[in-house]
């Protein structure tokens, strides 16, 4: 069951209000996930309706997958909705996505990046800035595809993570081709959801983890088969993600933004 909530937040381009349908007892904390999912692109939404009167339109269209070579980082909830996707797929895909996912450990553990993605997955402490550009750019230097990359297409399209979602450019699209040469121009994003969701995580878990890459998203969930079954009250999980939501919209803002409506 699922109880509906009428959500009013603030963002440097206008104001989201929106029906939200919060489930009703306890869950576990990848419930939220669609939920913040929806708020990102709403406020996301209203960036690109701005861009668009300053003149500006996105360029990212269907097929273009250079971003797909990027280093994705997930929330730990995110991660965890991942590998349930994952296992609600039929037996042969399951297979399919394992293989790609070992090919790309493979590729990443003869080039030396698998064990500084692990560090950045294991760091007790935020990383260095400077530390998780130095990865990001050994990572996008092997143009590896992302696991769930076929054919140039995103197969998870409707489950992809935040990162991906919140990735939108109005410069050429011929200028990703190669990222660490050409500037781009992209939307801003108002609601960092990976963000917001990892410091979810982080409180009711205590766990410090604060990045992780998708290529160690399934490896990382199994592991932590024991904390996915933890539940709470899913008003709870939602309270929280918004306050925190609302907390980086009243940054952007100055400072003077109320506390979200709902």
């Amino acid at each position: 069951m699922k109880e509906r909530f009428e959500i009013a937040l603030n963002t440097p381009a206008g104001q989201i209000t929106s029906a939200v349908d919060v489930p009703i007892g306890f869950v576990p904390v990848s419930a939220i996930v669609p939920l913040m999912r929806r708020l990102g692109e709403e406020a996301q939404a209203l960036e690109v309706m701005r861009s668009l009167d300053s003149g500006r339109s996105t360029s990212c269209h269907k097929g273009c997958a250079a971003c797909c070579r990027m280093l994705v980082p997930l929330s730990a909830p995110e991660a965890l909705t991942l590998r349930d996707w994952v296992r609600s797929r039929p037996e042969a895909e399951q297979e399919d996505i394992a293989r790609r996912f070992s090919e790309s450990k493979t590729r990443l553990l003869e080039q030396g990046v698998w064990q500084q993605l692990v560090s950045l997955c294991d760091a007790s402490l935020e990383p260095d800035e400077a530390v998780v550009e130095t990865v990001n750019r050994n990572y996008y230097a092997l143009r590896l595809p992302c696991p769930f990359l076929d054919a140039e297409m995103c197969t998870i399209y409707d489950e992809r993570p935040a990162a991906c979602r919140e990735l939108l450019v109005t410069s050429p699209p011929e200028q990703c081709a190669d990222l660490t040469k050409n500037p781009i121009d992209p939307i801003p994003v108002p609601i960092q959801v990976s963000t917001v969701l990892g410091l979810v995580w982080q409180d009711l878990t205590k766990d410090r983890t604060r990045l992780i890459p998708l290529p160690l998203a399934l490896e990382w969930a199994e592991r932590h088969e024991e904390q996915s079954r933890r539940t709470w009250k899913g008003g709870e999980l939602f309270d929280q993600a918004l306050d925190k939501t609302w907390r980086f919209l009243s940054q952007a803002l100055g400072g003077n933004d109320k506390s979200p409506a709902r």
